[in-house]
């Protein structure tokens, strides 16, 4: 602690000697500056050589030539399995929409307070100076909180900032936003916005980002393992952090064991193919009603776990009298849940059988709760567990993460570095995972009602037993995301943009959303300064150096800058920065883990030592953790380890929700019909629409990259039919085709294919929105976005997620010739 005490005292003399430099030197050299003269370590770049960094997609070793990155390429190959994203890094460094200047939409730069709101997306853009763009964006801000209050900035800025525990751009807005007065935030994420609201009140804890049964019980105990709903080959790919790739190993070893294996899910996902395992495809947002016939069929055959259900869940008995018809007379049956669900009804039955006779894993991804009354699905996957009662047994019961971040990774015996925090007053060490999930607004509402609370100020919504009421924004703040990719519905979402009198947007590339801003303010890629992180957000796997490779291009600058120059026009420099440099901050986030190895009598080196090394700290785990199984203390003994639940127990049926008094969300797991379906009377489209995370992207990150000729189809984004369904159309592989409905029209390539449900057609999420004239409302978009077709409605009143995964469409052959793409080349 010596030098860092040593370093913070020669920060404080070597400031104090800017106070007198010129506005443009303090503000553009600062950094540089500071890092030279403090650092008591080189922090110089390789001209030529190899740098380890990391990024979402793993630890990535670059290949330096003459100050370029050339190469890219995965530090480490933990299994056959390959990950695509992993080759890409020069083509995001040097790519042709890099924001090279400060900017600023012509129309605001004349008049900031009449700035021509409409023609967001469709004006010019002027060139400023870096130290003008701080000087106007802290001129509005500061107007904007003395006419609105708090209440008229929004900084909720959700999305997939880049890794790194230092240069969090989402923390470091917050962060800057709270030392300056306040701002409104948002509550929630659009992964799983319904079942982090459901499960704490089903098993009192968030349980979609918590560990799952250790791979090597699963692989020891489970004869069955159910992957529904989940696509692991594609979204093992990333982690919130950095990816430690372990998952890929453990799948591979799943392949290999002769277990019988199932997924569930309307497309034959890579992971299906790979695993050889067999395809069940149900019909989109009919889960709830196959489960259900499920659980009938075991209690007829009585063939459920009695002792499990009495005292180990809550209300079971009034869920069975919903299933058996009591009120509405309707019997749950498998009978019934095929006519709904398209499966027949013998394989439900014969499914459930092979469940309950079979030490059983269900392996559920996210997809099914991104829909119209999302609250379901999973709280009646726990209730089918519950009924099979193998919850907390070794290889047993449910898990909603082995699909993301490498859940089932063993967790290891070793320390987590700090991070950045939002809230400046308490010091709160930074644990990796869920860190989007940290609230610093003063106020919040659910992340995906961003176009609905800007539309309608004033505005009460139910959430979760409580009501909040839309603010008035008038000021919005974006860093690390992408909203016109991943907000469903985007024509409305444009509306409603509209709507505040300043966007500014922090960003690398020209996105869909900086091309929605007033100000845009280029930023670097994590290429291009010095970070820390982890891989594994369950197994805390590695401390990884994330050296700077390359300079900074053009004016990019990091967020930490920009904030650090915004926060000294509001007098709290010192508040915000707390004098440390980033390079500074890195060593701070390192000495905390390097000071909880010496409490465990494990052994790294010092800060210096480390970076020097440039090379990763990995941590073992111990056996304990290799055999550790979710919910098997409960199950040991549910009086001394209650659950989070009201009544300690699983909650198949909620008291508390049962007080809400919500119609789309009961009391217990209910079988409502969405808004759109196969199975509506009156049919809005022809097809059902399924948009999963995409195989080759992070949602809309690395679709500027060359990665996107590997899997473009006539140089669009591809849209999945099935053979039967394309042949009725008249569409062959290859084809430009035309998917519509009343809420927009984009343009796909055509896949056609066996692997897919008749009925269904699959777009995967994340394509940038490139409208073909942007002064025309609803305009097609010939990229193939398919959030341009989503519904934008709650799940329920309950969580108010998105349901992304609940719309239908029309699809026909394109005849006309394909416009050319304009979205990654520079705007006017």
């Amino acid at each position: 602690m010596k030098n860092i005490n040593q370093n913070r005292r020669s920060f404080i003399k070597i400031a104090a000697l800017f106070t007198a430099v010129p506005f443009l030197d303090s503000i553009t050299n600062r950094a540089e500056l500071l890092a030279s003269t403090i650092s008591s370590f080189s922090t110089s770049l390789v001209k030529n050589g190899e740098v380890l960094t990391a990024a979402h997609w793993g630890m990535l070793k670059l290949t330096i030539k003459n100050s370029k990155v050339i190469k890219s390429e995965p530090y480490q190959k933990t299994s056959d399995i390959k990950n695509s994203l992993q080759y890409y890094t020069d083509d995001l460094i040097y790519a042709k929409d890099r924001i090279k200047y400060p900017m600023v939409r012509k129309s605001y730069l004349d008049n900031p307070d009449d700035p021509k709101r409409d023609l967001r997306g469709n004006d010019k853009w002027v060139r400023v100076s870096y130290e003008k763009a701080i000087k106007l964006i802290a001129k509005e801000l500061k107007k904007t909180r003395k006419e609105k209050g708090t209440k008229g900035v929004f900084a909720g800025s959700y999305g997939w900032k880049s890794s790194g525990n230092m240069h969090n751009s989402r923390v470091l807005l917050h962060r800057f936003m709270t030392a300056t007065g306040g701002f409104v935030g948002t509550v929630g994420d659009y992964s799983t916005g319904a079942s982090q609201v459901i499960m704490p009140h089903v098993l009192g804890t968030i349980e979609v980002y918590e560990q799952q049964t250790s791979w090597p019980v699963v692989l020891e105990h489970s004869k069955v393992v159910v992957i529904w709903g989940a696509n692991p080959l594609t979204t093992l790919k990333i982690a919130w952090s950095s990816t430690d790739e372990n998952g890929f190993k453990y799948f591979e070893k799943l392949k290999k064991s002769g277990k019988k294996i199932i997924c569930i899910d309307p497309y034959k996902t890579e992971t299906c193919e790979y695993l050889d395992a067999r395809w069940i495809a149900p019909i989109p947002n009919t889960d709830v009603s196959m489960m259900m016939g499920m659980v009938h069929t075991l209690l007829e055959a009585k063939k459920y776990d009695e002792s499990f259900l009495s005292e180990y869940t809550e209300g079971f008995e009034k869920f069975k009298d919903y299933l058996y018809g009591k009120e509405d007379k309707i019997v749950k049956d498998a009978a019934w849940a095929s006519k709904i669900c398209g499966i027949d009804e013998k394989t439900i039955k014969e499914l459930a059988n092979l469940f309950y006779d079979n030490r059983t894993m269900f392996m559920s991804g996210w997809g099914m709760q991104r829909a119209h009354h999302g609250e379901q699905p999973h709280w009646m996957l726990v209730t089918l567990a519950s009924v099979i009662g193998q919850i907390g047994l070794p290889g047993g019961g449910f898990g909603l993460s082995y699909h993301y971040s490498n859940g089932g990774v063993p967790t290891t015996k070793g320390a987590i570095i700090g991070g950045m925090t939002s809230n400046i007053e308490v010091s709160k060490k930074y644990t990796g995972g869920s860190s989007w999930l940290e609230n610093a607004a003063k106020y919040a509402f659910p992340v995906a009602r961003i176009a609905d609370a800007l539309l309608n100020p004033g505005k009460k919504l139910d959430f979760n037993g409580k009501k909040v009421t839309y603010p008035e924004i008038d000021f919005i703040y974006w860093v690390g995301g992408n909203p016109f990719s991943h907000h469903q519905d985007i024509n409305t979402l444009i509306k409603a943009w509209k709507k505040p009198r300043t966007i500014v947007v922090n960003e690398i590339f020209w996105t869909p959303t900086a091309r929605m801003a007033d100000i845009v303010m280029p930023t670097t890629t994590s290429y291009e300064r010095n970070d820390i992180t982890m891989t594994g957000d369950y197994s805390n796997l590695n401390i990884v150096p994330m050296k700077q490779a390359v300079k900074k291009q053009f004016e990019a600058k990091d967020d930490y800058q920009i904030f650090s120059d915004l926060a000294k026009e509001f007098n709290v420099f010192d508040k915000f920065t707390q004098n440390k440099t980033d390079i500074q901050w890195i060593e701070e986030f390192y000495n905390q883990a390097y000071n909880q190895t010496l409490k465990m009598n494990l052994k790294i080196p010092k800060f210096k030592d480390f970076w020097k090394a440039n090379k990763p700290i990995t941590f073992e785990a111990p056996f304990e953790n290799t055999q550790f199984v979710r919910y098997s203390d409960f199950r040991e003994d549910p009086i001394l380890n209650p659950l989070g639940t009201p009544s300690g127990k699983i909650e198949i049926y909620s008291k508390t929700i049962e007080k809400m008094n919500y119609d789309d969300c009961k009391a217990h797991p209910t079988w409502f019909e969405p808004s759109e379906w196969l199975g509506m009377k009156d049919k809005k489209a022809e097809f059902a629409l399924i948009s999963p995370h995409p195989r080759h992207r992070l949602h809309s990150q690395l679709n500027n990259t060359s990665l996107r000729d590997k899997y473009a189809i006539s140089n669009r984004e591809p849209i999945w039919i099935n053979t039967e369904d394309a042949k009725a159309k008249g569409i062959k592989n290859g084809d430009v085709v035309r998917v519509f409905n009343k809420r927009g029209e984009i343009l796909a390539g055509a896949i056609v294919t066996n692997n897919l449900k008749k009925g269904v057609v699959r777009v995967q999420e994340g394509a940038w929105y490139n409208p073909l004239d942007k002064a025309q409302k609803n305009s097609l978009c010939i990229n193939g976005s398919v959030n341009i077709l989503t519904k934008d409605i709650p799940t329920s009143k309950l969580a108010n997620g998105n349901s992304s995964n609940t719309a239908l469409v029309n699809i026909e052959k394109y005849t006309k010739k394909a416009p050319d793409l304009t979205i990654f080349k520079q705007p006017s």
